[in-house]
């Protein structure tokens, strides 16, 4: 194994300085990947690895402020995510169409209400937050200044009289609705793992027993949530529901009264995962094979397919609402994004080793859409892929298997927590 580092460190030397003699780095960067010669110095240096955090970004669970330490640790650090906040409004947009498209026959009581139930997967992650305030905000039933609505769980609200929200009005046709979030909780076990499909499916089942015939729409942070609510009552009882993450099993479920869901790019995101960690491994530039086309023809269009925060150091894919409309062209979850979709020279970029975890390996999505993804685009980019799953409720369940980080080129991490970076830095650092 030493001498398999030893060799590939100057192989890495070796191409850096041909780039070099012929202009093939010149574009890189200093703040972004830095010369090719710096990466095979330091590539035994665990703190000077190449680091991409994704799904969960390095942040205050409480405030939503990023934790720029976490962001910059070092020179080849970078966050891939998605655009949480226009996914949001895509979300809320839903809904608010689906209402006036079928306002004759939504209302199934009659009583001028259009009642929704509302799963929420995480209070603390900015992604959850994020999507709560969308639907609140289109829906117009947030509590609070745009882009700061109230996101805390409501509890019961069949009276409207909860502090957390409050009842608004949508006319359609000439007729007006009061529209009511009628109850709302994070969807948390006891074991303490959130974003749990089972928990969402036993609080459907407890809402529906109290005030079933109020519930005219089934809205969810995630298709996890969002489908285990489907199957346990909407389903049956035609009532629409609406997740996000466009899982292959909801996508389905819309040829069977799934309201629709979000694609936040799960093709791009675990694209970019990979591909900022080849390229810092590299030695070229970050934008290599992103923006700027690679020598395989692999390029994604900024604005369209993505956008990228340099302040953050964070690529953000964009989301894609997928409605009854579109819903066949989404059928395939795990299938490669076509602009990159082109194998790498091997020669050019040599294979390097990747320690990847996934926080949660019962995670609908991160299980059965992303790592699916990854594993695709592994073999792509010239990267062997060591996946770490995690049990969604402890950072040691999962850094207690980063024993030798010594072992690997590169790291790819999806905490449990979106504060609890530093236990992994730590690690990295000593």
């Amino acid at each position: 194994m030493k001498k398999r580092r030893v060799l590939a460190g100057m192989m890495a030397l070796t191409m850096a300085l041909s780039l070099a003699g012929c202009g093939g780095g010149s574009s890189s960067s200093s703040s972004n990947s830095g010369s090719a010669e710096s990466t095979a110095a330091t590539a035994a240096t665990n703190k000077d690895k190449p680091l991409c955090w994704f799904n969960r970004q390095p942040s205050n669970s409480s405030t939503g402020e990023l934790d720029k330490d976490a962001l910059n640790f070092n020179k080849d650090t970078y966050y891939v995510g998605f655009d949480a906040n226009q996914g949001a409004e895509l979300q809320g947009q839903m809904v608010v169409d689906y209402i006036k498209a079928n306002a004759d026959k939504i209302d199934r009581n009659g009583d001028g209400v259009i009642g929704y139930v509302l799963a929420i997967g995480d209070i603390g992650h900015n992604d959850s937050i994020a999507r709560t305030r969308g639907v609140r905000t289109a829906l117009g039933t947030g509590v609070g200044e745009a882009g700061n609505v109230d996101s805390s769980p409501a509890g019961t609200n069949v009276d409207g009289s909860s502090k957390v929200v409050q009842d608004a009005q949508l006319e359609v046709d000439g007729k007006t609705f009061t529209i009511r979030e009628l109850a709302s909780q994070e969807m948390k076990n006891s074991a303490g793992a959130t974003w749990d499909a089972a928990t969402a499916g036993n609080a459907i089942n407890t809402w529906t027993a109290s005030f079933g015939d109020q519930i005219d729409i089934v809205v969810s942070n995630n298709d996890g949530m969002g489908m285990s609510m489907f199957n346990a009552w909407a389903k049956d009882n035609s009532v629409p529901t609406f997740g996000y993450d466009a899982n292959s099993d909801a996508v389905a479920a819309i040829a069977e009264g799934y309201g629709g869901t979000i694609s936040q790019h799960a093709d791009v995101q675990a694209y970019l995962t990979l591909r900022v960690l080849r390229n810092a491994l590299d030695g070229v530039d970050i934008d290599t094979g992103i923006g700027t086309a690679d020598e395989a023809g692999n390029c994604l269009v900024e604005g369209e397919d993505y956008r990228y925060s340099e302040e953050d150091r964070s690529y953000y894919a964009l989301n894609i609402a997928v409605t009854a409309d579109n819903y066949t062209e989404f059928a395939d979850s795990t299938k490669i994004y076509d602009k990159v979709a082109n194998q790498l020279d091997a020669t050019k970029s040599p294979e390097k080793k990747v320690w990847l975890n996934i926080y949660n390996a019962s995670d609908n999505f991160l299980s059965s859409t992303y790592q699916p993804l990854l594993e695709n685009y592994d073999d792509l980019l010239n990267l062997k892929v060591d996946y770490i799953g995690g049990d969604g409720q402890t950072e040691s369940n999962i850094t207690n298997r980063l024993g030798n980080p010594s072992e690997y080129d590169a790291f790819a991490i999806n905490m449990v927590k979106t504060d609890n970076a530093a236990s992994y830095t730590e690690l990295l650092s000593k």
